[in-house]
């Protein structure tokens, strides 16, 4: 299998910048031939230098349609490389990116112009969506006097792929990613009330922060779910909340422990209390947040049925 790096973002996010860092770099340093294909011309130019020092050959993509598996197994039998870099157009659907059989993704980044992303994510959510999507790591730079900004954009990224790595640098190095958010609702507080509001952004903080609820009563009106071959005695009682548009709706919500979940009607709606609690859970195949119910009513449908972040 031949390894390949994909590195995505729109136009002057830093994706040239940051492949000719990493190229430069003893850690990446191959034997074989590296195969560049660059999808989109920025002002970043690459230095003809680094290339050839670094075994490097460059191939210039015009066209979203001549990246197609066909397509690139031809460049594979031109150059003959070992490895396989993309430098990726923003404004091609990354949904619509696949290739050959013999390739494998190795790593996928996101490069995110700090300055820039609350325009791409209002306007073209959900082509951001479709890059950020299955990305490892999301870089974002340019963060220079934004620091308040940063804890909601980190929200808006955990929202569409939770498991990713989320990096802030500004022109002296990294920005702690790890920062103290202005939350909704008081963390102090023994029992939080949550709204429609405020649902998604804790569902995102108990992934990062679970120590903070842990003992605490927490309620809000949920959508039971039940799902096939779900182990016994348990539920999800969460929220359907719309990250990227219509088309992309999850049912976003943690794992409840009920001895009496056999009596919920799935797909049915509760005003909860629930105890949060750690313990291992098969679905997480680890631990997790595990609720515990301490009060259960039967409610109607609230009058937003899908929220947003």
């Amino acid at each position: 299998m031949k390894s390949v790096f994909v590195i995505n973002g729109f136009l002057d996010s830093g994706k040239t910048q940051f492949i000719s860092y990493t190229l430069g770099q003893p850690y990446f340093k191959t034997k074989g031939k590296t195969l560049l294909l660059v999808c989109e011309e920025g002002e970043e130019e690459y230095n003809e230098k680094l290339l050839k020092q670094t075994n490097t050959v460059m191939e210039t993509v015009e066209d979203a349609s001549d990246i197609t598996p066909d397509k690139l197994l031809e460049l594979d039998k031109k150059y003959k490389p070992e490895r396989v870099i993309i430098e990726y157009n923003g404004m091609w659907n990354y949904k619509e990116f696949k290739l050959p059989f013999m390739w494998k993704l190795e790593q996928q980044i996101t490069m995110i112009d700090c300055t820039t992303f609350e325009l791409y994510y209002t306007n073209m959510r959900s082509l951001l969506g479709e890059m950020i999507r299955n990305s490892e790591l999301i870089i974002f730079n340019r963060c220079d006097g934004m620091t308040d900004k940063l804890a909601n954009y980190k929200r808006n990224i955990k929202a569409i792929n939770q498991r990713a790595e989320i990096v802030f640098e500004d022109k002296n190095g990294e920005v702690n990613a790890t920062l103290e958010e202005e939350l909704p609702f008081d963390v102090t507080k023994d029992r939080i009330d949550l709204t429609d509001e405020t649902y998604g952004i804790w569902y995102i903080d108990v992934m990062d922060n679970p120590e903070r609820y842990l003992g605490k009563e927490i309620s809000y009106v949920a959508n039971v779910f039940m799902p096939e071959n779900f182990p016994k005695g348990y539920f999800v009682p969460g929220r359907a909340i719309m990250t990227c548009c219509a088309n992309d709706i999850q049912f976003l919500g943690y794992v409840a422990k009920y001895d009496k979940a056999d009596t919920l009607e799935n797909r049915s709606w509760v005003k909860g209390v629930f105890k949060v609690t750690k313990e291992y859970f098969e679905g997480y195949e680890a631990e997790g947040p595990v609720l515990i119910p301490v009060s259960l009513e039967k409610c109607k449908q609230p009058k937003n049925e899908v929220l947003t972040f």
